[in-house]
């Protein structure tokens, strides 16, 4: 997960929560601001990885043909 930077300039969001959900945050001490961020960070990440794999499928493909034809380079070579 990503670690988020303490000294980042922060914009005021408006939210709807779970009012029950909520409530236990709050009587569990919890930062709610830095607890969203965290999730909004770990959604970001996700959709980024998501969207990478989907750009690059084609070349993935292909090296896995790749592979599956000619073997790996300089398998000869591993250790595992």
């Amino acid at each position: 997960m990503r670690k988020l930077a303490s000294n980042a300039i922060r914009q005021p969001a408006n939210l709807s929560i779970d009012s029950n959900l909520m409530k236990e945050a709050k009587g569990l001490d919890v930062n709610v601001s830095r607890a969203a961020e965290a999730g909004i960070a770990e959604a970001v990440a996700a959709e980024k990885t998501r969207l990478w794999k989907l750009e690059n499928r084609a070349t993935m493909e292909a090296w896995n043909e790749y592979a599956e034809k000619q073997g790996i380079p300089l398998e000869e070579h591993r250790q595992f």
